[in-house]
């Protein structure tokens, strides 16, 4: 930007020059009419005439001059000034040299030129690729000492960073393992949910490795010119050649490694031929020693088949949601980052948070910053994690929803329904807290707090869920009558029927149709699979499966039906004191069960947090 403003200074000065050369010669020249000057020639008042075309430049016997035109030709001008003994000058035109007049003709155009060379520099300059240079590769190189991120900074996908140490150590010392007769792995895929870390992951390896890092998307590749794309992918596999040992990183693959002629509208030639350059590049006769291409998606299942195989990606690494510890881990790290109080303990807010993948946790430890300093806290608390976690799951407070004392009734009723039926049957979550405040689309929520993750779950646990989803519309039954039942209890019914469905079609839960599949999941119809799906059930099996379904949640809502009647007074209880603080916590619910007075929430302080249940 400072050079261009510079060479149009220096045009600019260029010009204002030659104008103001042009203009000074008859700077000290008037005009007059040209019978006026006739008129002082008759008179003997002019001394000098110098004559430039039509141009006549007058010096007058006292000196004074000035300046005038021949309006028409005048051949009696000449003699006119002779005999009055006038002294006449005028200028020779000299003719142009050859080249003189190639460039005045020429001129133009070459200024044409020279003006588009410019603006052509200037776009290349500006996009960093020039107009000419689509098949150009987009992929950008990072040093081995511009990455500082390391494994240290990667936490809760530990398997997956086992896996990848390997390829560090090979990087590092490749004598160890050749001298075994080992081999360099060609590509490594990288297979996980959004958000768990895949490309930090990347990143670690390079910072570890310390080698030139190429990193490029999958969508940078596909142009709507065919061929484009296969010219990037080998412009980047020359320039990865020339700085071996070196990693290349593709986020997103399946944006170019979809599989080939699949799909209703059959295939995509731009996205096949890059494809199809690509497994070229990465295992054709020649080969690439010392580059290793890492691959990141979260959809394996699209990938073509010719992509995952050994030779072209030898190692697929899985890096799957983080468990309990992966989540304490994560929460750790990013924790490290703010000012905490002492009572933060990561562990409850990781047993919370089941199914969070990395990025979700770090986002939760940044709500709770933004919680704390619109409060102008100095550090950030439980109360601020926990409210974080609840807005990210359930939504924002909503504060300015005005509940009516009869709505609010019910819905603590409903509420203190869940959070005794979930006590009182058996392998269910503990509670962790209640509130009737809404969130979302709902009026009130009860969280419960796993002790750990569980990755299968017992036929009575899941009839236990069953209960207690059914034990805030029965709190509503048992208090007011079927007649004024809410419809609160919708999402509550649909997660229930479809809990007991799956345990009747996929589980094998039922004693009278015994362990067979009775459904399928979904697929993708794009991906090479039938559009019609085959029914394999007949009509009678069909309203089997909806009698044992019913069977299966009556057993269930009649018990927690039972339980309720059983422990009305705590229901009352409860009730009262969700009104009269809105939220109760885990230690408040235990006293009520106990039916002792309820203690004031005194959420997350020092001595009130329970430590037992970490």
């Amino acid at each position: 930007m400072a050079k261009n403003l510079v060479l149009w200074l220096v045009i600019s000065a260029i010009l204002i020059s030659v104008f103001h050369n042009l203009g000074s010669e008859n700077d000290n020249y008037h005009k007059i009419d040209y019978s006026t000057f006739l008129s002082e020639v008759n008179q003997n008042q002019v001394r000098e005439a110098h004559i430039n075309g039509r141009e006549i430049s007058v010096t007058k016997k006292d000196s004074s001059k000035y300046m005038t035109f021949i309006p028409i030709r005048d051949p009696k001008l000449l003699d006119n000034l002779l005999m009055r003994n006038v002294k006449v000058t005028g200028d020779i035109p000299e003719p142009p040299s050859l080249i003189a007049s190639i460039f005045i003709s020429w001129f133009p155009t070459l200024l044409l030129i020279g003006v588009w060379i410019f603006f052509m520099r200037q776009i290349q300059l500006g996009s960093g690729k020039g107009a000419m240079s689509f098949g150009k590769s987009k992929a950008r190189m990072l040093k081995d000492n511009q990455i500082k991120i390391t494994f240290s900074d990667v936490a809760g996908c530990d398997e997956a960073k086992e896996e990848v140490k390997e390829l560090v150590e090979y990087l590092k010392e490749p004598s160890k393992f050749q001298k075994l007769g080992g081999k360099i792995p060609k590509g490594l895929l990288m297979v996980g949910p959004p958000g768990t870390g895949k490309t930090l992951l990347a990143k670690a390896i390079a910072g570890e490795a310390k080698v030139p890092f190429f990193t490029i998307s999958g969508s940078d590749f596909v142009e709507m010119f065919v061929g484009v794309g296969a010219s990037r992918v080998r412009d980047m596999f020359e320039h990865s050649r020339k700085s071996s040992p070196c990693i290349i990183f593709i986020d997103e693959i399946d944006a170019v490694g979809r599989q080939r002629g699949t799909g209703l509208g059959g295939g995509h030639d731009e996205r096949e031929q890059t494809l199809n350059q690509m497994l070229v590049e990465m295992d054709g006769f020649e080969g690439n020693e010392g580059v290793i291409l890492i691959a990141a998606t979260n959809r394996p299942d699209v990938l073509d088949p010719a992509l995952l195989r050994p030779g072209r990606f030898d190692r697929q690494v899985i890096v799957p949601l983080p468990d309990l510890r992966g989540r304490e881990q994560i929460l750790k790290v990013h924790m490290k980052k703010v000012p905490l109080s002492k009572n933060v303990v990561p562990m409850i807010i990781a047993r919370g948070t089941p199914g969070f993948s990395g990025a979700d946790l770090a986002n939760l430890v940044n709500e709770a910053a933004l919680y704390a300093a619109r409060s102008n806290q100095l550090v950030v608390s439980m109360i601020e994690l926990e409210k974080a976690k609840d807005k990210i799951m359930m939504g924002s407070e909503r504060k300015s929803m005005i509940m009516t004392d009869m709505q609010k009734e019910s819905t603590a009723y409903h509420e203190a329904g869940h959070v005794i039926i979930g006590q009182l049957v058996p392998e269910h979550d503990p509670v962790h807290k209640v509130t009737i405040i809404p969130r979302g689309q709902a009026l009130g929520i009860t969280f419960f707090l796993p002790k750990e993750d569980f990755f299968s779950i017992s036929r009575q646990k899941l009839e236990s869920q069953i209960s207690t989803l059914y034990g805030g519309r029965l709190a509503e039954e048992i208090i007011y009558g079927l007649d004024r039942v809410s419809t609160g209890a919708a999402n509550d019914i649909k997660i229930a029927t479809n809990l007991a469905r799956k345990m009747i079609t996929q589980w094998g839960f039922s004693d009278k149709l015994g362990p067979l599949l009775y459904s399928e999941d979904e697929g993708e119809i794009f991906l090479g699979k039938t559009v019609v799906k085959s029914k394999y059930i007949s009509n009678e099996t069909t309203r089997i499966v909806d009698e044992e379904v019913k069977l299966l949640i009556e057993k269930n809502y009649f018990r927690a039906k039972k339980i309720l009647n059983e422990n009305i007074d705590i229901l009352h209880l409860m009730k009262d004191a969700l009104i009269k603080y809105e939220t109760i916590d885990s230690m408040q619910i235990s006293d009520l069960m106990n039916r002792k007075p309820v203690r004031p929430p005194e959420f997350w302080s020092d001595k009130n947090i329970d430590h037992t249940i970490i």
